[in-house]
C-alpha cells in the first residue's frame, strides 16, 4: 500500500521533453526562453508543460540564463504610506513585465541598507531600486553601479552617482507652500521630519536626505524673499516615533513665541502632529495652521480637510520600475525619464494666525 505521506514526484524538464517529443536541451531552451528554438518546438514544449503542470526550477534557470526575472527594492520605512503606495506602483509594473519583486525595509538605517543591498545581490536579482537612507554615504551603491548591475534611485538623490533618479523636485513646491503661509500672515512656521541627525539643526548644514534638504531649502527661500530670517529653533528633525513627534509638536506650540503654522514632512509625522494639536485642545486652523507632504485619502476626512503637497507617488514608483526594466533588457541604452511635479492642494487647514486676525479686527474697529 502506498504511503499516504509520500508526495507525487515533481515534473522535470525531461518529462516535458518526452511528452513534447523533443530533446531535453530543446525543452530547457524553450522553457527558459533562451537560445535558439523553433516556434513549433516552443509551442509543443509549452503545451506539454501546461498539461503536466510543470513548475520551473528558478535557481536552475537563473544559473542557465544569468537572469532571475526578479528585482530588489530597498526602502527606508514601509510603514510610511508614501513608500507603500510607491511599492504598489513598482510591483504592479514589475508583475506586468514578468518580474517578481523582493522588498527589504531598512528603517532608514545606512548600515541596514548596505546589508540589504548585499543580500539582494546574493539572491541574484537582475537589478535594484533603492531609496537611499543617505544622500552622502552611498559607496555601496557606487560599487553596484561600477559592477554593471542595473540600479535606479527612487525618491532621493545621490549627487555624483550616474544612475537614473526618479523623484519629484521639492524645492519649488516647498517655496510655494511656505509663501502661501506667509501670505496668510504666518511668521513662525515650523517644520518637523523624522530625518535622523546627530546635532540640532543649523541653517545651512548639510543634510543626508536630498528630499528633506530640498524642502527646508525651499522653505528658507520663501522666508528670505519675504524679508524674514529662517528660524533654526522651528526646524525639528529626529522625530523618530509617534511619542517624539507629539512631544516636538507640543514644544513648538507651547513655547513663549509659539509656531502659528506647522509643516509635516510626511504622513506619519502628520498623524502625530494632528494628535498633539487635539490633545492640547487647539483647533485647526483657528489656533494653528497645518500643512503636510503627501496626499492620502484620510487627509480629506478630517475636519477641516488638510492642505497638502501632493506627489504622484504611484506613478513615480511605476516609472522607477519601468526605468529599471529597460536597463535590464537594454543595457547601455540611454533612458529618458518623465518629469514629476509636486503640487500644493489648498483645503481648509490653513488660515490667518490669531495675532493677524486680532490685528485686522483692531484695524477695522479703528477705521469705523
Amino acid at each position: 500500500m502506498k504511503n499516504s505521506s509520500s508526495r507525487q514526484r515533481d515534473t522535470t524538464v525531461a518529462d516535458v521533453a518526452k511528452a513534447a517529443q523533443v530533446s531535453k536541451a530543446q525543452a530547457a531552451r524553450a522553457l527558459g526562453n533562451y537560445g535558439a528554438v523553433s516556434d513549433d518546438v516552443r509551442e509543443r514544449v509549452l503545451a506539454a508543460a501546461e498539461e503536466l503542470n510543470y513548475r520551473p526550477n528558478e535557481l536552475a534557470r537563473t544559473m542557465n540564463t544569468g537572469k532571475s526575472n526578479t528585482i530588489g527594492v530597498v526602502v527606508g520605512d514601509i510603514e510610511n504610506p508614501h513608500f507603500g503606495l510607491a511599492m504598489r506602483g513598482i510591483s504592479d509594473t514589475a508583475k506586468a513585465a514578468g518580474f517578481d519583486v523582493i522588498l527589504i525595509n531598512t528603517g532608514e538605517d545606512h548600515v541596514a541598507e548596505v546589508d540589504a543591498v548585499r543580500v539582494l545581490l546574493e539572491k541574484r536579482v537582475d537589478g535594484l531600486i533603492v531609496a537611499p537612507a543617505s544622500s552622502a554615504e552611498y559607496e555601496h551603491l557606487r560599487r553596484v553601479h561600477d559592477a554593471g548591475r542595473p540600479l535606479v534611485l527612487f525618491d532621493r538623490k545621490a549627487p555624483g552617482l550616474d544612475v537614473p533618479v526618479v523623484a519629484a523636485d521639492m524645492t519649488l513646491v516647498a517655496r510655494e507652500s511656505t509663501a502661501y503661509l506667509i501670505e496668510s500672515g504666518h511668521r513662525r512656521i515650523a517644520f518637523i521630519s523624522t530625518l535622523d541627525i546627530e546635532e540640532p539643526y543649523r541653517h545651512g548644514m548639510e543634510l543626508a536626505s536630498s528630499q528633506i534638504a530640498e524642502r527646508i531649502e525651499g522653505m528658507n527661500q520663501a522666508l528670505l524673499a519675504a524679508g524674514l530670517d529662517p528660524c533654526e529653533e522651528l526646524v525639528r528633525l529626529n522625530a523618530g516615533d509617534a511619542d517624539s513627534i507629539k512631544a516636538i509638536a507640543r514644544e513648538l506650540l507651547l513655547m513663549p513665541e509659539p509656531a502659528t503654522a506647522v509643516i509635516a514632512s510626511d504622513g506619519l509625522v502628520a498623524l502625530g502632529v494632528v494628535e498633539a494639536i487635539q490633545e492640547l485642545g487647539l483647533r485647526i486652523p483657528q489656533d494653528v495652521s497645518f500643512l503636510m507632504y503627501d496626499d492620502f485619502p484620510w487627509t480629506k476626512l478630517t475636519t477641516p480637510p488638510l492642505t497638502v503637497i501632493s506627489q504622484p507617488v504611484y506613478d513615480i514608483g511605476a516609472s522607477a520600475a519601468e526605468a529599471l526594466i529597460r536597463l535590464i533588457r537594454q543595457p547601455g541604452k540611454a533612458i529618458e525619464l518623465p518629469v514629476f511635479q509636486a503640487t500644493l492642494k489648498h483645503r481648509g487647514s490653513v488660515g490667518a494666525p490669531v495675532s493677524e486676525r486680532k490685528r485686522k479686527r483692531e484695524s477695522a474697529a479703528a477705521a469705523s
